[in-house]
């Protein structure tokens, strides 16, 4: 399914989902998407057209050319139609006397050409659908007049012969733009009152389902096929053409794809979404006249109940009837919208020009002019797009996301450094308290010290001072003991004197004066003891004088010490009240911390439940993806079947197989496409491509797998390259060494390698030499024939040649030729048929001379050995890359002396394709040194 937007000026989008509706359909209707008009634009349909009824259904009618039975008879009366195509009228005539003229909008002659009447009845109402409107045609008449003509020829081999279907396809397609705008379309038959699909033949009477809201009819089951151009449209036509029953041209068709118009704000991404039902309706004759027999005879009967609902719902809305009865069968539902709902309409009525069907021609006339009565009411409908709301809505939510883990983180980073400098402010607080009571404790140790060394200095000169002071008091006293001795001494001296001058007072005289003298001696030692006693005195006051300085300078000291205590004491409380001050602003901050945090819990919190329901949508990919890889674990066995899509060719060498799969294998492959197209819409391809880097081998083997297979679509190639998948994979070669991941990469970049422009980034990226070190180191067939695909797909780029030989890619496709498996050598068979016929058509255009590069690295050798060994399908590649060498007269010797020449002759005479045999006898035959060996 295909994306589109509408021109980049234009705010909306248009998208659409088509259903189709309705069973035993052979018709095909395109379902348009495109970007929203402008509020100008959305006005009814009627504006555009400048007729009155321009919401009227529109009714021409067709007749048909005389057939080869009605020619046989010739007769006049045999034709009971005359008309008027300029007055715009019919005359039906019973006979030669009796007609009735009908005016229609438009009458067309037998001669009329299919482009006219596409201009006339389709053009106007492809118009519509692409301003946004639906749309209808539709073909009513009897079997054989002409309506699968008029509505479903293909015509794709005569341009002037294709219907209204195709040429609404090619119109639309044409005016839209390929790179937004978006088509796609369901393919349905009625058969039976059960709607089948034809584009899915396997879904079988799908239900109808009504909009309870706005009555809109629509059949979700149907499948819806997108279209790029009108190659694809009719490759899916063909296909659909060989599927549909032979009873096809008898039955009812419908196809619809959906769209509606709603006005929405501004900053909504709407959708515009129109649809377009091209309806081929079943024959309107009676059952004796359809030829019915049997079964058949139960189909008509379906058949004509649909048409006799259709005829009553027509009659009804023409007589402006209370009641519709559009339930009466599934054509009338289906068709709700078509009569009397809000789609443009046009019917093509035909009719044949024979009188022996009159009934059923009137019967048709009269079925035209009920439904000219008719007018629909137009109308557009826009609807949000819920697909970009959501991927809108997810980019906010990881924005949000990401932003509040962005402020979360600064948050807490600012947490952590204020928390930092809290704790640096706190440590330097108890620093600066042990520093201060280190430097106080230092001084108080230090003026202890000080008074102590000035008391211990001032008590050592006291001391001393008392000491030399006691040893003259000592001394005095020794001298005073002396003298005391010396008066004790005298005294007893005296008395023993005055003893004796009693004794001889009469007989000394003499001794009177020695008495005399002693006694002044005495006299003499009285007084110097008494100025002894007076310098102990003064001695003792000066002792006691130094005693009572000692007390003042202790208490001087003590005043000094308590005086720096209360100073040391002031500049700690100073220091303590500003750590105090500093820890209070800290506080203040945490507490702004604190509630900015609160702020931030509360943000949290209203963005939790976004993240939540963010977080239940990746669980349901997860449990997708997880779905795939079961799904991918029980297909398994059908893997190395299925894969050979990955080999494909641009030349379309190896397209046929896969063409011509089983059915069974064909609806496998197109149920796994769809589960991973589903999936790979869901989860994304950057997401797809970021499994590749895991670390889990299981994740990396289904997720090569998924990338493997999306780009098996050509569509998906680039943006796998834009994205980084390509450099992915080959990282994956170069690192991996799981047989497994080799195989499935190698088939991934096989695919990849099928675009044009990846051949050359692949080659840039050493991808060639990538894949020949991998086919150096396995000899897993699967996976050497997965890696001989992908060197064998960059042989059909002849720009690339020189550096795929540089890499090693032509040696290693040769080395693969040992596992002697059949698929692998046609692949190697392949990849030499591409690089010879590029190389030949490179040399031929006069791009480059010399021998062929093929013959270089020994190719030619190794073709001559083992041309008749291969299978026929490997053969056939070998004699076309054989016969494109001998194209070139520079590999002319080579050719000869490796024996080539006989090769030549046996392709000229036994290959099974003539071009081939045509192509081995031209270069034979213009080589005179072929024509020499050959004679």
């Amino acid at each position: 399914m295909a994306t589109g937007a509408g021109p980049p000026a234009r705010p909306v989008e248009r998208h659409g989902t088509p259903r189709g509706g309705g069973a035993r359909s052979k018709s095909v209707a395109p379902g348009l998407r495109r970007p929203s008009p402008s509020p100008a634009r959305a006005r009814p349909a009627a504006d555009h057209d400048d007729s009155t009824d321009s919401c009227r259904v529109r009714v021409a009618i067709r007749l048909r050319p005389k057939n080869a039975d009605e020619l046989a008879h010739g007769a006049d009366f045999d034709s009971c139609v005359e008309l008027q195509p300029e007055c715009k009228r019919l005359k039906l005539k019973k006979n030669n006397w009796i007609s009735e003229s009908y005016k229609f909008d438009e009458v067309f002659t037998e001669n009329a050409s299919q482009k006219r009447v596409y201009e006339v009845v389709a053009k106007p109402v492809v118009e519509s659908v692409l301003e946004g409107y639906n749309g209808t045609v539709m073909a009513y008449g009897q079997t054989g007049t002409g309506k699968t003509y008029t509505v479903g020829r293909l015509g794709k081999d005569d341009p002037s012969e294709r219907g209204i279907m195709v040429r609404a396809l090619d119109h639309i397609l044409s005016s839209i733009s390929s790179e937004t705008d978006r088509v796609a379309i369901s393919y349905l038959q009625l058969y039976l009152e059960s709607v089948q699909d034809l584009l899915a033949p396997d879904k079988a009477n799908i239900p109808i389902a009504e909009d309870p809201k706005t009555g809109e009819v629509s059949l979700p089951g149907a499948a819806v096929v997108e279209i790029n151009d009108l190659e694809h449209a009719f490759q899916l036509l063909q296909i659909i053409h060989l599927q549909r029953s032979s009873r096809v041209k008898e039955e009812n068709g419908t196809s619809s794809p959906n769209g509606a118009h709603n006005i929405f704000p501004d900053d909504l991404p709407l959708v515009l979404k129109s649809k377009l039902l091209i309806v081929d309706l079943a024959g309107s004759e009676r059952i004796d006249k359809s030829g019915s027999e049997g079964h058949m005879i139960e189909e008509a009967k379906f058949i004509n109940l649909s048409l006799t609902s259709l005829g009553k719902c027509i009659n009804a809305l023409a007589e402006n009837s209370p009641h519709i009865p559009t339930r009466d069968s599934k054509l009338t539902r289906i068709l709700r919208d078509s009569f009397g709902g809000t789609a443009r309409t046009s019917l093509v009525v035909t009719i044949g020009p024979s009188a022996r069907h009159y009934s059923e021609t009137s019967s048709t006339i009269m079925f035209g002019q009920r439904a000219m009565k008719i007018v629909n009411t137009i109308k557009l409908k826009e609807e949000v797009d819920y697909e970009i709301l959501y991927k809108k809505m997810e980019r906010e939510v990881d924005q949000l996301t990401s932003e509040m883990e962005r402020e979360q983180k600064l948050r807490q980073r600012e947490k952590m450094q204020l928390d930092k400098k809290l704790e640096e402010s706190t440590l330097s607080l108890h620093d600066l308290r042990m520093t201060s009571n280190i430097q106080i404790e230092l001084a108080q140790n230090i003026m202890s010290d000080l008074l102590i060394q000035n008391l211990e200095k001032e008590k050592r000169q006291l001391e001393s001072a008392v000491k030399k002071l006691m040893q003259n008091l000592e001394e005095e006293k020794g001298q005073n003991n002396l003298l005391s001795e010396q008066i004790i001494h005298l005294g007893k001296l005296l008395n023993e004197k005055k003893q004796q001058q009693l004794q001889s007072l009469a007989d000394t005289k003499v001794h009177e004066k020695e008495i005399g003298e002693l006694l002044r001696q005495l006299e003499e030692e009285r007084s110097c003891s008494a100025i002894l006693k007076d310098r102990v005195t003064v001695l003792q006051q000066q002792l006691s004088d130094a005693q009572s300085s000692a007390q003042r300078s202790n208490r001087r000291i003590f005043q000094m010490q308590e005086s720096m205590a209360c100073e040391l004491e002031k500049e700690l409380s100073k220091v303590t009240e500003e750590l105090t001050g500093q820890v209070q602003l800290l506080k203040e901050k945490i507490s702004e911390l604190i509630s900015e945090k609160e702020l931030v819990y509360g943000e949290l919190k209203s963005a939790q439940e976004k993240v939540q329901q963010e977080i239940r949508q990746r669980q349901d990919l997860e449990d997708q993806i997880i779905m795939l890889k079961q799904y991918a674990t029980d297909n398994c066995a059908e893997e190395s079947k299925t894969s050979c899509r990955m080999v494909r060719s641009e030349s379309g060498l190896g397209s046929a197989p896969f063409i011509s799969k089983p059915g069974k294998l064909r609806e496998a492959l197109s149920g796994q496409k769809g589960t991973i197209s589903k999936i790979f819409e869901e989860v994304g391809l950057p997401n797809v491509v970021s499994l590749l880097k895991s670390e889990e081998l299981e994740v990396q083997i289904y997720a090569v797998k998924v990338v493997a297979n999306l780009a098996a679509e050509d569509i998906n190639q680039e943006r796998i390259v834009e994205e980084g998948g390509l450099d992915a994979l080959l990282s994956l070669l170069e690192t991996s060494e799981n047989t497994t991941i080799h195989r499935v990469t190698a088939g991934a970049v096989a695919n990849l390698a099928m675009n044009g422009p990846n051949q050359g980034v692949i080659m840039n990226k050493g991808g060639a030499r990538l894949l020949a070190n991998v086919a150096s180191k396995t000899d897993d067939p699967q996976t050497l024939r997965m890696v001989a695909g992908a060197i064998a797909n960059l042989c059909g780029n002849e720009k690339l040649h020189l550096m795929l030989k540089q890499d090693g890619g032509i040696k290693a496709l040769l080395g693969m030729y040992r596992t002697g498996h059949n698929d692998v050598i046609a692949q190697i068979a392949r990849g030499i048929a591409n690089f010879a016929k590029c190389e030949s058509r490179v040399i031929s255009q006069g791009h480059r001379k010399g021998r062929s590069l093929l013959i270089e690295d020994g190719v030619l050798t190794w073709m001559v050995a083992n041309s008749t060994r291969f299978t026929a399908s490997t053969r056939r590649h070998i004699e076309l890359a054989f016969c494109h060498l001998a194209q070139n007269e520079d590999n002319t010797c080579d050719i000869i002396a490796s024996g080539g020449i006989k090769e030549l002759l046996r392709i000229s005479r036994e290959s099974s394709r003539e071009d081939t045999r045509n192509l081995a006898r031209k270069a034979l035959n213009s080589n005179p040194a072929f024509l020499k060996e050959v004679q």
